[in-house]
């Protein structure tokens, strides 16, 4: 049989996942049935997510790695209590811009030792084991452990990805990225669709981080490897760095949309975007989806709040203003002031002083997560320490080498983080979590989700098939194929400029799985990927 695995000439439809036991939404088939077995063996929601992460590490890796970080938003039904773990790592301590600098950069790098943080995955999942697993994490790795060892044929996003990825991660000259073919290229070349790829090192790395409660990661035999390949290479990451790696359970952060609390984790992250646009687009009625001033609004709401988080947000203990003064009714009247009949670029407004893969799971005793997990830039920095299958992510990429900068680079600190969960509650109960992974699309991805629930009444899987719109900068925007031409084109009057994608790769990937009254779970899952939701 002769086939494109990623051509779908006639459209198709999807229908929203109905279950009561438990159910795991993602991006790739096998991890998120790795999730449902662990679901099945005992496990709890938390279980099932830290089982998803981590094959997605194995049957995803264009888009997350090991040596990644994580955002989780937890829902512990017992507590009615939502948390929120940051698992993102800070810079090496002895990295300075001005070091940055002498070796010829003006931006950061997005290649190489110089943009890799801290990576906080492994300890996420070991932390949230520790606190809210049933099982236990050795248990809970090995789907993933024997997909690395066993193998797996390649799905079709993840082949078009790897190939796209493989064309331009070949390029890198230097031994310090001889690590990256040797473990992601197959007889020289990236494996095709259908092909079987397998990583012992990667299985191997996986048991010790489980064994071990992810402490080789950072005090042991892997951190070893890790710092042992930054200094052969000119990396600036120490042991001391890994040993001094911890996790913060941080308060998530919200606004009240039309009587549901949305809910973020609060900067570092950029979710704060998404809750900055949300509160100043309450003010407006939104009955249709496809109307031309409702979307005019929406555009110029998120450019403005997207404007502000760029520049102030950063790792906390650096911003200079709280959050909080972010999401008053007084910020939110700002930005609708500066809304009028014509589109303006982007102005950041000041307050008063006062490639990513993700997740969802639910369980039978009404717990939910909201988890994302990513290398940033595709497979990250392109270092891969040999024979670990642990890919560096790139995250340092988003520091910025003017000094005045609120995100400039220092030794020690946190970027400004594109990966962000979302969850939603009314009235104090759940209603369960959502995402949209995907850079600067993601604040953008999740308040379209929220609009699409609350103001037109979409149920799930419907909310996530609608055509999607991204702000790119300026007054730039991309819509999605299938977008309505009348409405862009009336859109174009106002002065937004208009491209319409040839593809869906930059509108993210997105999981939704809600609960109702009656405690049944209704998920839906991304049609731009080989998403798929596992339930029983």
């Amino acid at each position: 049989m002769k086939f494109d695995a990623n051509v779908y000439p006639h459209p198709s439809r999807r229908s929203a996942t109905y279950a009561h036991g438990g159910m795991v939404a993602t991006s790739q088939p096998l991890a998120a049935q790795a999730g449902l077995d662990v679901l099945k063996s005992g496990g709890n929601a938390i279980d099932a997510a830290i089982a998803t992460g981590a094959a997605l590490t194995v049957v995803e890796p264009a888009s997350n790695g090991i040596g990644g970080d994580v955002f989780a938003l937890i829902w512990i039904e017992a507590e009615k209590k939502l948390y929120g773990l940051n698992a993102s790592g800070k810079s090496p301590a002895g990295i300075t811009l001005e070091k940055v600098k002498e070796k010829g950069h003006e931006t950061m790098p997005k290649m190489g030792w110089l943009p890799v943080t801290v990576p906080g995955c492994p300890s996420a999942w070991a932390d949230l084991s520790e606190r809210f697993g049933k099982l236990p994490l050795s248990d809970v790795l090995k789907p993933a452990i024997n997909y690395a060892r066993d193998g797996y044929p390649i799905s079709p996003t993840l082949g078009y990805f790897w190939e796209r990825a493989f064309n331009s991660y070949k390029k890198l000259e230097g031994e310090e990225f001889s690590g990256w073919l040797d473990t992601f290229a197959l007889d020289g070349k990236a494996p095709k669709v259908g092909d079987i790829w397998k990583s012992a090192g990667h299985a191997n790395t996986l048991e010790e981080i489980g064994k071990t409660n992810a402490k080789s990661f950072y005090t042991g035999a892997l951190a070893d490897a890790i710092v042992a390949h930054a200094e052969k290479h000119g990396g600036y990451l120490t042991k001391e760095d890994l040993a001094s790696h911890k996790n913060t359970w941080d308060e998530p952060i919200s606004v009240n949309y039309r009587g549901y609390d949305v809910w973020e984790m609060p900067p570092n992250g950029q979710g704060i975007a998404a809750l900055i646009a949300l509160n100043a687009l309450k003010a407006w009625d939104f009955t249709h989806r496809d109307c031309e001033l409702g979307l005019h609004r929406q555009f110029e709401v998120m450019k403005l709040a997207f404007s502000a988080t760029k520049y102030y947000v950063t790792d906390p203990a650096h911003m200079e203003f709280d959050p909080a003064d972010f999401l008053t009714e007084a910020y939110a009247e700002k930005l609708r002031s500066q809304v009028g009949d014509m589109a303006i670029d982007p102005i950041v407004n000041k307050p008063n002083s006062g490639g990513t893969v993700y997740l969802c799971a639910a369980d039978s005793e009404g717990n939910m997560i909201s988890f994302i997990q990513s290398n940033y830039m595709g497979f990250g920095s392109g270092i891969v320490i040999p024979g670990t299958g642990i890919a560096m992510q790139n995250r340092g990429a988003d520091f910025s080498l003017d000094p005045a900068h609120p995100n400039a680079l220092k030794g020690g600190k946190k970027t400004l983080h594109t990966i962000i969960p979302s969850f939603m509650t009314k009235g104090g109960k759940a209603i369960g979590p959502f995402g949209v992974m995907g850079g600067y699309m993601q604040p953008q991805g999740h308040m379209q989700m929220v609009m699409n629930t609350v103001d037109f009444a979409m149920n799930p899987q419907a909310s996530l098939d609608a055509p999607r719109w991204q702000w790119m900068e300026g007054k730039n925007f991309t819509v999605e194929y299938g977008f309505p031409q009348h409405i862009a084109q009336q859109l174009a009057r106002r002065g937004h400029n208009i491209t319409v994608a040839l593809d869906s790769g930059g509108f993210g990937r997105g999981q939704i799985i809600w609960r109702n009254e009656n405690g049944v779970l209704i998920g839906g899952c991304e049609p731009r990927c080989d998403s798929v939701i596992a339930a029983y």
